[in-house]
Parts: structure tokens; sequence; C-alpha cells
């Protein structure tokens, strides 16, 4: 298993990538209204899990070296931001939000140790 995730990370990464800008970018009247999912931060805990597995799908097409995971954190934090403000100003009903960053970056932390844990060679 781990050696066709390694052959198809890349692959694997830029499809997810796809699937999940268009998910963040569907206007709110697409989006299921909340509800009860309010009282748990279920979008937060979206956000962490979509950027949890972006994060680790790419860090295979980078290097094993361990100064890879700064730039590959720098990028996912870059996109969140990219992400809110593509919706603030372009997507109707949709609006800018600190803590959906602050959660995207939760899980590309989350995606960059299971990685370092799983693939890094003690």
């Amino acid at each position: 298993m781990l050696n066709i995730l390694e052959k198809h990370a890349k692959f694997l990464a830029i499809l997810w990538l796809l699937f999940i800008s268009v998910l963040f970018f569907l206007p709110g009247s697409a989006l299921p209204k909340a509800g009860w999912l309010d009282a748990i931060y279920f979008d937060k805990w979206v956000h962490c899990g979509f950027f949890a597995l972006l994060v680790f799908l790419w860090r295979f097409y980078f290097p094993r070296e361990l100064r890879y995971n700064w730039w590959l954190l720098l990028l996912a934090l870059c996109y969140a931001f990219g992400v809110e403000v593509i919706q603030y100003y372009f997507i109707p009903n949709r609006s800018f939000d600190l803590f959906d960053v602050m959660a995207d970056m939760t899980g590309a932390f989350a995606g960059i140790w299971f990685w370092t844990r799983r693939y890094i060679k003690k």
C-alpha cells in the first residue's frame, strides 16, 4: 500500500487540491444549513481534515529532508488565506473567517506530523 501511495501521491495531491478547491468556492447558498453541527464546530473539523490530507499527500512530492516541511506549511498558509480572500470578494454568501485559516493550519501541521511520524526513519 505504501508503494502505491508514494507512486501516486502527486496525482492524488492534485486531485485532492482540485476537489477541495471546488468545495471551498461553492456559493454559500449551495452549502447545507448546519443547525446542530454549528455546536460542534463541524466546519472547522472539515477544514482541518481537508488540509491534513492535502499536506500529507503533497509531502510525498518533496524530498524527505525535514526542511521542506516549513516550505509546505508556508504554501498551505498562503492557500488558506487565498481561499478566504477569494470567498470574501468573489463568492456569494461566503465570508473571510480567520478561524477557518487557523483550522486549516492545524490540519496542515497534523498532516506534517503524521507524515513525519510514519515516513521518517529514526
